[in-house]
């Protein structure tokens, strides 16, 4: 099938990303790793020793991050849809964690632990539509806030991709009645056209 302009033009724009350049010149999955790298680097939100979730993590720039930081001693579970190729210091489960399957996947995981970090990069597929790929995006973050309040230990992080528009205000209303402080966070490796912001929910209320 003969691709779009659209297509070709993203092709092309990725293709010369700087940070796709530079991922691929660091050996990182994806140009999100330094997203994560960015918000590390503020928040320290990864540590040695913590548990963490990573959704939506193929094909796994965060889970590579995340994994360097938490050792020793830590943990990284991944969790998508797409399969996503081994790493080491990662456990990944493939499925959707709405699904009975996955989910005790996770908890068998867990083994009745708690986590210390939820962190979801889940997009929805774009249709370049606002008024169908806003509400979409708000859906998966409304999702990992739903799990994140089953599996998150008391004090623990969230970290989450929103999409600032319809949505967007009620989510931040919540997270700030669930944890002690919520900051709104905009990586430099985020595209500037791109509407995603991060949501860092830390100190989760008992």
């Amino acid at each position: 099938m003969a691709r779009t302009p659209s297509s070709r033009r993203w092709l092309r724009e990725h293709h010369e990303d700087p940070y796709v350049q530079r991922a691929r010149r660091e050996g990182f999955r994806s140009r999100a790793a330094y997203k994560l790298q960015e918000i590390q680097a503020r928040e320290r939100i990864l540590r040695p020793g913590r548990v963490v979730v990573d959704l939506g993590a193929a094909p796994g720039g965060w889970s590579q991050v995340a994994a360097a930081a938490v050792a020793p001693g830590g943990r990284v579970i991944a969790l998508d849809l797409l399969e996503m190729a081994p790493l080491p210091g990662v456990d990944f489960i493939r499925g959707d964690f709405r699904e009975p399957g996955p989910l005790e996947a996770l908890r068998g995981c867990l083994a009745g632990r708690c986590v210390d970090l939820v962190m979801s990069d889940m997009a929805p597929n774009i249709t370049g539509m606002r008024s169908v790929d806003q509400p979409r995006g708000a859906y998966l973050a409304e999702l990992a806030v739903d799990l994140a309040d089953e599996i998150l230990c008391p004090g623990g992080d969230l970290l989450v991709k929103v999409f600032q528009g319809a949505g967007f205000d009620p989510l931040l209303k919540a997270l700030r009645a669930g944890f002690e402080r919520v900051a709104v966070r905009k990586p430099k490796a985020s595209r500037a056209r791109s509407a995603e912001v991060y949501l860092l929910a830390r100190g989760r209320k008992v």
